[in-house]
Order: structure tokens, then C-alpha cells, then sequence
């Protein structure tokens, strides 16, 4: 028997310390998948336990506590690609209860503490806890300074930049009583009418979608360029401070009070509770509001009121005496999978799908249930005909949980996932360090062409004007269009029709035919390769492509021979599983017949560089070891400039190897292939730089 379905009580004293080992591990990975990556790999419940069962050994055998393990842990170390920020108040996580007994003996532990009667009076500050991504907020003289996450706890990233792209955190403090230096600390989130928005426009321009608002928001604020996350909808709570020159409040409430009058945004659902009744009514309350509010809880938060009781009851390791979080239970139901079905989505992505025999779960039927990916499916082992754990996961997307398995048919079959796209029969494909499954038929699947023709007309693609996201829509559904190709037909064969149509008049439809028109006499190549809305091709790898191909013609050729993998590869800023994606499109036919039709019908302008020509142009160049007067980046960046191709690796098709101080392999692969070196300085020649 797995040492984790032993009862703690029941555990020897080795099994104990293996078990301890073996938590300390596990929980130190989720914590890099939740803090680091923003891309947690359990539940929070699930999460949960596996806290609950560390602390319960602990407690059971105190001599097994392991230095350094999860009891002493806060979030995770600083992710590299960020500068460290060293919080002189360190950013401690809370403890957590679940049941509604665990109040009471919250309240009573602190009363004994404090040694308070029973008739004593002892306020709590009771606020709904925020599930998003924790900042403290430095302000000297008023003036927003620097910015930080919660890291390890003493060490976070800063993410000054990011947090200044936020419409809610103030610049600058305008109010009564501010401190020369304090640091503010709450919680970055997202709404969900923002996150519903935000993956809508993922799922249009053919990126990853979010699991939830959490994830959403920290993998925004968390972006090295702060630009992205500028574009992101970011809003913030906040609900205690860090470091501080001089405190002039006497009460959690006066806190929040007072930076509300500083422009600083807290939560309307914050409550004073005086009595252990309240704190279960607001419980209460806060579990039937939360699937009204628009951003993401996971319980509520109880802080002592009075500072001075705050600093007499203190800290224990990683968490105060003084407050305490009261998570809600998941909401679980059991019920029958009838059937799993792929769902193809607008970009190709296949998620599957459990239809279920329907059910109540916390208040809402559920009939349907994500099974996220083929990952999901194996590792949980689900199968059709299974009787399921279902959970609402954030009260919004249900999922399963688990599979009962004494429930389980005698002639139950494991999955098999599609290898062919049930909408229009193209070839399925799964990138290797990706969970998801794809369908290739892009400009052909009926489930994409929408959203594919959208993209296609859109600004940074063929930029039609007047063939907006509406329009589209409305032509779609009157089968005007059905490809691309069909854009070109549209005043051959619907001219009259829209004429004849509301809304319509000479001048609007004379404006749209122009401009389609516009199009078909020029446009420029790498325009027409983000239009054509290939997985995971983005305008400036368009632009790499059109560079390095110059004309459609030769693109197509290329990427179809067996030396297309090599070839793509080589270009500096294409990695092994965009290239295959490249490959898999043109090598759908589907695919090869619409663009060939496409270039039939437009004149695709064959790529012009614009830069001066030099003795570079044109050269492929790898670059290995340190240079001495200038950075790596630098060096490719003026490579690039003098327009030379910048390769990650060596091969026959390279013409010079630039080498740096302590060069690797490269160089040896360099003289094996006679492929001509150049030291730094000759390089510099190259460039004409003195």
C-alpha cells in the first residue's frame, strides 16, 4: 500500500519520515508551478490536503519537522529573469481552517494569548480573500518607487514596471497622514468578465488559454515585458502594509480607512465582526455571494482588529497568530459519464469532453464536464461509462475529479483520442512540450473558418477595411463565405445582394470592394503569412519567414522537403516546435490547395529588405563564447541590421562562425564542415565599425 492512503495515526515512525521526505518534495514542486510558473499542477483542495496531512505528521512526530521544509516555506524563490527585492517585512502566507468549529477555536486560542475573559472585547476585521497573485507596493514621500512580489517571502520580483501599467495603484499618495516610507501589500487579480475577454482574444490569435482568473492574472503581472502586461486588464485590492516609517493607526479598520482615502482601492465586501456568530454569518454570506462577484474568491480572511493585540500575539514560523484564512469547501457532486466527445475550437485546439448524466452541483446543474486534454484523461484514467467525482471548479467550469473505479463497467476501454479531426477529417498533431492536440486543416475546418476569416481581414494581416468582425459573422452565416478564397468572389456573386441589403448602401459597398481589390494588387509577403493564421506564427515570425524566403513560392517549396526542419531551425528566432508547425500546415493538402488558390487571386509582393546591402547580406552567422566589447544580443542585433541571418546552431548552410572567449563545440563543428571563423574583431570589420 502507497504510504499516502495511511491514515497519519497509523503511520510507524519510518514510514513517518519517509512520508515527510516525500511531501517536502512533491509540495516544493507545486510550489514552483504555482508561484513560479503561475501554472499550478493540482487543485487548490487537492493542495490542501497534502498541507494538511504534512502539518498533521509534523504534529504527530515533532522530532521528524524537516529544517527548511514546507512547515517554513512561503510561496518560492524568485523565477530567474527578474531582478530580487529584499522585503525588510517579510510577506508571510496564512494559516488555514475548513470547518466552522475551527472559529471557535481560532478565537479562543487568541482569547487565551491574550488572556481575555470571555466578556472581553476582541473585533475581528473579516474580508473576502482574493484569489490572484500577492505585490507590496513601495511609496517614499508619497511616490510609487518600487514594486515586488511575494517571492520566498523575504526575497520577491520586482516588478515595479509591471505594476505601474495598472489603472487601480495610484503614482502618487494624495491624502492625510502618509507615511515618508510605506510599503502597501494586497492582491493583483483579474475580473471574469476581463479573464472571459482576454481568452477569447488568446483564442483568436491561436495562443494557450488561461486555466482561470489567477493564472491569468499572475502570468500577466509576471511578463518580463512590461508592455504585455500593460495590455492585460489588471485591477488590485489591497488589505495590509510591510515596511512603514511611522504608523498612525491604531486598528486594522483605521488602516484600511485611511488608504482608501489615498486613492487606494480595497474591497467593499470587508466587515468588522465582533463576535464568533458574526464570523460564521459572514462566512455564510460570502459563500452565497461569491459566484455574484466578478472576480475570483477562495474563502474569507479573519484579522484581529487592534494593532496592539496584533503585536502581542505575533508570528509562528511562516504565518501570524493574529489572522487566519477559512477556505471554502470544493462543491463535489457523483455522477455517470455517457460519453466523451472532442470539441474543436475556433484556433483547432481540441478539448475533450465528458457528457454527463446531469447533476446539481452547489446550485447549478451540470450536464458537461472539461477533461482539459489527453494528459488529463490518462493520468486520471477516465473512460466512458465511468461513474466521476465532479467539482465546479471556481464555481465556474466544472471538471472531474476523479473516477470511482469499484464503479467501473467490465467492458470499460481506455480513451482513444482522435488522430484525425472529427469536423473535417485533416491530420491531428500535439507539439512535444505541449498538452493540447490540434487540428492542421487551419483555412479548411469548418469549426475555425470564422474566426480564421477574421483573422485573415484583420488589421495586421490583409487589413481589408470594411469586412470587420460583424461582417464576417453575418457573411459566414449567409454562406457567402466559407474560405478565404471566397472573399475575392464576393462581388462577382453577392455584388446585387448586399445592395439589396439593409445597411448597405452605394458608397459602403463600393468602399469594401475597393478595398478587397487593393489587396489583391499588393500585398506584402509577410502580411500574407500572418494572415494565413498558422499555429503559433505570430508577425514577427511572418517576418522571419519572409526574410529568409523571400517569395511564397519558395516558402511552399521549401518547407516540403526533408531538409525543411534543418532549414527552419536555423533561422534565429524559430524554435524545433514552431518549424514543425510551419511543416504540418503546408503539408496539409487541404491547406496547399487554398493557398495556391489564394496566390492565384492576389499578387503577393516578394520580400524587400530594406536595409543597406553590406558584406553580411544575406550571410547566415552563428555566434559562440563571450565577446569582449559588446553583449551577445548585441552583436546578432547588429548581425540582423547589416542583414545577415542569425543561427542557434552550426550547419552546412552557415557561412561564418563568430567566435567569443571560452567558444564551445561549435567551433569544432565549424572546422569539421570548413565553414570560415571570424574572431570578434573581424567581425567588427565586417561591420565597418571602428
Amino acid at each position: 500500500m502507497s504510504l499516502r492512503k495511511i491514515p497519519v495515526q497509523e503511520l510507524s515512525l519510518e514510514e513517518a519520515q519517509k512520508e515527510l521526505i516525500s511531501l517536502a518534495k512533491e509540495l516544493a514542486q507545486h510550489d514552483i508551478a504555482y508561484y513560479q510558473n503561475d501554472a499550478p499542477l493540482l487543485a487548490d483542495w487537492e493542495y490542501d490536503e497534502l498541507k494538511r496531512r504534512n502539518e498533521a505528521i509534523e504534529k504527530r512526530f515533532p522530532q521528524l519537522i524537516i529544517a527548511n521544509g514546507p512547515s517554513f516555506k512561503v510561496g518560492a524563490s524568485a523565477a530567474e529573469g527578474f531582478s530580487k527585492v529584499e522585503l525588510k517585512v517579510p510577506m508571510l502566507s496564512l494559516s488555514n481552517i475548513f470547518k466552522e468549529e475551527d472559529i471557535f477555536e481560532f478565537t479562543d486560542r487568541i482569547r487565551r494569548f491574550l488572556n481575555l475573559s470571555s466578556h472581553d472585547e476582541l473585533d475581528f476585521v473579516a474580508e473576502p480573500k482574493i484569489d490572484g497573485l500577492s505585490f507590496s507596493a513601495r511609496y517614499e514621500n508619497g511616490v510609487f518607487v518600487k514594486g515586488s512580489t511575494r517571492g520566498d517571502g523575504t526575497i520577491g520580483e520586482d516588478i515595479t514596471d509591471n505594476l505601474q501599467t495598472i489603472p487601480d495603484l495610484p503614482q502618487k499618495l494624495i491624502g492625510k497622514d502618509i507615511p515618508e516610507l510605506i510599503e502597501i501589500r494586497g492582491e493583483v487579480y483579474m475580473r471574469k468578465s476581463d479573464f472571459y475577454e482576454l481568452n477569447k482574444a488568446q483564442e483568436q490569435e491561436g495562443k494557450r488559454l488561461f486555466a482561470n482568473p489567477r493564472n491569468a492574472a499572475a502570468g500577466s503581472l509576471r511578463q518580463l515585458d512590461p508592455k504585455i502586461t500593460a495590455q492585460r486588464k489588471l485591477s488590485l485590492f489591497a488589505y495590509t502594509y510591510g515596511e512603514v516609517s511611522q504608523i498612525s493607526w491604531s486598528s486594522q479598520q483605521e488602516f484600511l480607512a485611511l488608504i482608501k482615502n489615498w486613492s487606494i482601492p480595497i474591497s467593499s465586501e470587508i466587515k468588522v465582526c465582533h463576535t464568533n456568530e458574526d464570523l460564521v454569518n459572514y462566512y455564510i454570506n460570502m459563500g452565497q455571494k461569491r459566484a455574484d462577484l466578478d472576480y475570483d474568491i477562495d474563502g474569507v480572511v479573519y484579522k484581529v482588529n487592534r494593532l496592539d493585540y496584533q503585536k502581542r500575539l505575533g508570528f509562528i514560523t511562516r504565518s501570524p497568530r493574529w489572522a487566519i484564512a477559512h477556505k471554502f469547501p470544493a462543491q463535489q457532486a457523483q455522477t455517470r459519464i455517457k460519453k466523451i466527445r472532442i470539441q474543436v475550437g475556433r484556433t483547432g485546439v481540441f478539448t475533450p469532453v465528458a457528457d454527463l448524466e446531469p447533476i446539481n452541483v452547489g446550485g447549478v446543474m451540470v450536464s458537461h464536464a472539461t477533461l482539459h486534454n489527453m494528459d488529463e484523461i490518462e493520468r486520471k484514467d477516465i473512460r466512458e461509462g465511468d461513474t466521476v467525482i465532479v467539482q465546479r471548479a471556481g464555481d465556474v467550469i466544472p471538471q472531474v475529479v476523479q473516477v470511482i473505479l469499484d464503479k467501473r463497467p467490465i467492458n470499460s476501454q481506455p480513451f482513444s483520442f482522435p488522430t484525425h479531426c472529427p469536423e473535417c477529417g485533416s491530420l491531428v498533431v500535439r507539439e512535444e512540450d505541449e498538452a493540447a492536440h490540434y487540428c492542421t486543416g487551419g483555412l479548411f475546418c469548418p469549426k475555425q473558418v470564422v474566426e480564421r476569416l477574421k483573422h485573415f481581414v484583420s488589421r495586421d494581416a490583409l487589413d481589408i477595411e470594411g469586412l470587420g468582425k460583424k461582417n464576417i459573422e453575418t457573411f459566414f452565416d449567409w454562406k457567402w463565405l466559407n474560405s478565404p478564397i471566397d472573399i475575392f468572389y464576393l462581388k462577382e456573386k453577392h455584388e446585387q445582394d448586399l445592395l439589396n441589403t439593409e445597411g448597405w448602401g452605394h458608397k459602403s459597398v463600393s468602399n469594401l470592394f475597393d478595398a478587397i481589390h487593393k489587396v489583391q494588387q499588393n500585398t506584402p509577403l509577410d502580411k500574407f503569412i500572418f494572415a494565413l493564421g498558422i499555429h503559433q506564427i505570430g508577425q514577427s515570425t511572418a517576418r522571419l519567414l519572409a526574410e529568409h524566403y523571400e517569395t511564397i513560392e519558395n516558402l511552399m517549396e521549401e518547407v516540403q522537403k526533408e531538409t525543411a526542419l534543418e532549414d527552419l531551425i536555423h533561422i534565429d528566432g524559430i524554435g524545433q516546435n514552431t518549424a514543425l508547425d510551419i511543416i504540418d500546415f503546408f503539408k496539409e493538402p487541404h491547406n496547399q490547395e487554398v493557398v495556391q488558390s489564394l496566390t492565384n487571386l492576389i499578387h503577393i509582393e516578394p520580400f524587400k529588405s530594406n536595409k543597406q546591402k553590406t558584406s553580411l547580406t544575406g550571410k547566415t552567422i552563428v555566434f559562440t563564447g563571450t565577446l569582449e566589447t559588446m553583449t551577445r544580443p548585441e552583436a546578432k542585433s547588429l548581425a540582423l541590421a547589416a542583414g545577415a541571418k542569425v543561427s542557434g546552431s552550426v550547419s552546412s548552410k552557415t557561412d561564418f562562425v563568430v567566435l567569443g572567449q571560452d567558444a564551445g563545440s561549435k567551433a569544432s563543428q565549424a572546422q569539421k564542415l570548413g565553414i570560415s571563423i571570424l574572431n570578434e574583431k573581424d567581425f567588427r570589420k565586417m561591420l565597418e565599425i571602428i
